[in-house]
């Protein structure tokens, strides 16, 4: 008869992968020779921070993932991450910032203040009657004159621009409050 049951592979007499604490301290330990030779080759701190702090973050990830492996020469890996990012960056050039002396347009947001206003908007066009709300969608708007929205909603011009009038000072009102 066979057994299906495996082995347990051998018990490893020593762990060669780094802990997270060990690789903070040999990060430490290496970091301002590791900066001085990123300033060296790019020239400006600002960017050997920046290639400093990726590094950190790239070799941290995979200490704490267990998966960096003891080396013979800690400073040299790290080194030579730190210089693949930074061939990689120059390879990739859309991918390192801009600098320009423009300033974006004042009114520029990343469309975070055309929501908002179109979450108010509804908001607002749902404290009112339907009517009130109808005469200000379509007024207001779509844009339509008052007897083009007398029309579609089947009411004499003058009940439309009173239930629109009704609707804006609602709409006022509750905005200053």
């Amino acid at each position: 008869m066979h057994s299906h049951a495996t082995c347990p592979p051998p018990p490893r007499e020593t762990d060669d992968r780094v802990s997270p604490g060990d690789f903070d301290a040999s990060f430490t330990a290496d970091m301002p020779r590791l900066r001085r030779r990123l300033l060296a080759l790019t020239g400006n701190p600002h960017d050997a921070d920046d290639l400093l702090q990726e590094t950190y973050l790239r070799l941290s990830r995979r200490a704490r993932s267990q998966s960096l492996t003891r080396q013979q020469h800690p400073y040299a890996y790290t080194c030579a991450v730190a210089l693949n990012l930074l061939r990689d960056s120059w390879q990739h050039p859309s991918r390192r910032e801009r600098t320009t002396d423009e300033l974006p347009d004042a009114g520029w947001d990343g469309g975070l203040d055309s929501y908002e206003a179109s979450a108010t908007a509804l908001a607002l066009l749902g404290m009112l009657s339907e009517k009130e709300a109808a005469a200000v969608i379509l007024v207001d708007l779509e844009g339509l004159t008052h007897d083009t929205a007398g029309e579609r909603l089947g009411a004499h011009r003058g009940t439309v621009q009173r239930n629109r009038l009704r609707g804006l000072a609602k709409m006022r009102a509750a905005l200053h409050n």
